[in-house]
C-alpha cells in the first residue's frame, strides 16, 4: 500500500505558526506574486512570437529573392537562430537570479526584450540598405533571444517557488498560460490588423506595429515587475555554489533530465504552435487569414487547458502526466500531422490541431515545476534556465528550419518522425525521473515576505 503524503494531502493540512489572518494575507500575497511574474512572462512571449506570426507579411522585405517557401525558410533561419542565445540567456540571467535575486533578473529580462522589438519595429527593408538589413534583424532576434533564454528559467523557478504546496501544478500552469497567452495576443493582434488593413499595407508597414506593441507592454510589466516579492534568502545568494556550473555540475542526473524533457517537449510544442500557421498555410493550402482565425481559436482553448492539467498533476502526481505526455506523443504525432497535411475544413483542422495540443498540454502545464523540482535553491535558475535554453536551442527553434526544409526536399513526412523520435525519448526519461514527493527540492512551502522600498 502507498503510504506516501501528496501534494493534496500537504495542502489540506493546517499551516503551522500562522493565523488565519495570517494565512490570508500569504495567500493574496502568493497570488499576486504568481500574476506579476506572469505579466512579465506574457509579454516576453508576445515579443519573441510576434516575428514568427509576422514573418508571413515581411518576409520578402528582407529576403526578396525566391518563392514563398524559400523566403520563409530564411526567416524561419533568423527565429532559430534567436534559439541559439537561449543557452547564453539562460546562463546570464540564471546565474544574476541565483546571485542577486529573482526579481532583479526578471526585471533586466524585461528591458532586453524592450530593446529588441524597438529595434525590429524601426528596422529599413532590403529596398533600403540591402544586404545589411536582414543582418540587423539577425542581430534584434539575437538580442530577443537572450531575454527569453533567461525568462524561461526566471519564470518557471520564481513562479514554482512562490506557488504553495498542494497546489504548485495549478498555480505553476500559469507559465505557461501567459506563454500561450503571449503568442494568442500576437495572433489577434496580427488578425486584427489583417481586418483593417490590406494585403500591400501589411508588406509596406502593418507588419511593424506588433512589435511597437510589444515594447510598450514591456514598460508597463516592469513596473508591476518592481513590486514583486524576493524568494531567496541573503544566506543561498550568497552561497559559494550560487549560480556557478561548479554547483550545477553535482547534478548532473537533472540535467540530463531537463534536456530530455525539453527535446521532444520543446519540439512538439513548437510543431503545435508557431509552425502551424504557416503548415496550415504552406502545405494545407489554406488562406492566411483562415489560418490565422483557426489557431486564434487553438491558442485560446490550449490556454484554457493548462490550469486544468496542472490541477490534475497535484492530484496524480507530475511523474504520471510526463509518462502520459511522452507516450501520447509519440503515438499520436505522425497520424495527427499526416492527417493536417490534406485537412479542407478550419473546423477539422481546430480539431486536429486542439488533439495534439491537448497531449502537450500534459507537459506544458508543468514543465517548469517539474524541472524546478530537480535543483536546489543555490542553482535552481540557472540550471532550469541554461539547460533548458540548451535543449531549446537545439530542438524548439530548429522545429520550423528543419520541417521547411524537409519540404523542401520534398519528404515532409520525414519531419513527423522527428518529431515523434524526439517525443520517445522523453517518454523513456519519464519513465526514470524521480518522484518529486520524495527527492524534490521544492518539497516546503517558502516564505514570501513583503517587498519593502
Amino acid at each position: 500500500m502507498d503510504t506516501r503524503i501528496s501534494d493534496l494531502d500537504v495542502a489540506r493540512a493546517p499551516r503551522a505558526n500562522l493565523t488565519p489572518l495570517e494565512v490570508r494575507a500569504d495567500e493574496r500575497r502568493r497570488i499576486w506574486a504568481i500574476v506579476g511574474g506572469s505579466s512579465g512572462n506574457l509579454v516576453e512571449w508576445y515579443d519573441f512570437y510576434a516575428y514568427s506570426f509576422a514573418a508571413l507579411y515581411f518576409a520578402s522585405s528582407f529576403f526578396p529573392a525566391g518563392d514563398q517557401t524559400s523566403q520563409l525558410l530564411n526567416t524561419a533561419g533568423i527565429f532559430g537562430a534567436g534559439f541559439l542565445m537561449r543557452p547564453l540567456g539562460g546562463w546570464l540571467f540564471g546565474k544574476l537570479a541565483d546571485r542577486r535575486g529573482r526579481r532583479s533578473s526578471m526585471m533586466i529580462a524585461m528591458l532586453v526584450m524592450c530593446g529588441g522589438s524597438l529595434m525590429i519595429a524601426a528596422l529599413p527593408t532590403y529596398a533600403a540598405i540591402g544586404t545589411a538589413a536582414p543582418l540587423l534583424l539577425l542581430v534584434a532576434r539575437l538580442i530577443q533571444g537572450v531575454s527569453v533564454g533567461g525568462e524561461y528559467g526566471i519564470s518557471a523557478t520564481y513562479m514554482s517557488e512562490v506557488a504553495r504546496t498542494g497546489r504548485r501544478g495549478f498555480l505553476g500552469s500559469f507559465q505557461y498560460v501567459t506563454l500561450i497567452g503571449g503568442q494568442l495576443l500576437a495572433v489577434l493582434v496580427l488578425f486584427v490588423l489583417q481586418l483593417f488593413l490590406s494585403q500591400d499595407e501589411m508588406r509596406a508597414w502593418g507588419w511593424r506595429v506588433p512589435f511597437v506593441i510589444g515594447a510598450c507592454a514591456a514598460i508597463v510589466a516592469l513596473f508591476l515587475r518592481r513590486s514583486l516579492h524576493e524568494t531567496t534568502s541573503a544566506k543561498d545568494r550568497s552561497a559559494a555554489e550560487a549560480g556557478t556550473f561548479a554547483g550545477l555540475s553535482r547534478h548532473k542526473h537533472a540535467v540530463l533530465t531537463v534536456l530530455g524533457f525539453t527535446a521532444g517537449g520543446s519540439l512538439v510544442f513548437y510543431t503545435f504552435t508557431t509552425y502551424m500557421q504557416k503548415y496550415l498555410v504552406n502545405t494545407a493550402g489554406m488562406s492566411k487569414q483562415t489560418a490565422t482565425s483557426t489557431m486564434t481559436v487553438v491558442l485560446f482553448v490550449y490556454m484554457i487547458m493548462q490550469p486544468l492539467f496542472g490541477a490534475l498533476a497535484d492530484r496524480w502526481g507530475r511523474k504520471k502526466s510526463m509518462i502520459a505526455f511522452g507516450l501520447l506523443s509519440t503515438i499520436a504525432v505522425v497520424p495527427l500531422m499526416s492527417a493536417l497535411a490534406h485537412v479542407a475544413s478550419p473546423i477539422a483542422a481546430f480539431l486536429l490541431v486542439t488533439c495534439g495540443l491537448a497531449i502537450v498540454s500534459l507537459y506544458t502545464s508543468i514543465s517548469g515545476l517539474v524541472k524546478a523540482e530537480l535543483f536546489p535553491t543555490t542553482v535552481r535558475a540557472l540550471g532550469v534556465g541554461f539547460t533548458y535554453g540548451l535543449g531549446n536551442a537545439i530542438f524548439g527553434g530548429s522545429a520550423e528550419y528543419i520541417a521547411l526544409w524537409f519540404k523542401q526536399a520534398g519528404r515532409e513526412d520525414w519531419f513527423y518522425w522527428y518529431v515523434a523520435l524526439l517525443c520517445a525519448v522523453a517518454f523513456a526519461v519519464a519513465l526514470f525521473m524521480p518522484d518529486a514527493r520524495e527527492t524534490g527540492h521544492l518539497r516546503h512551502d517558502m516564505e514570501i515576505e513583503p517587498q519593502h522600498g
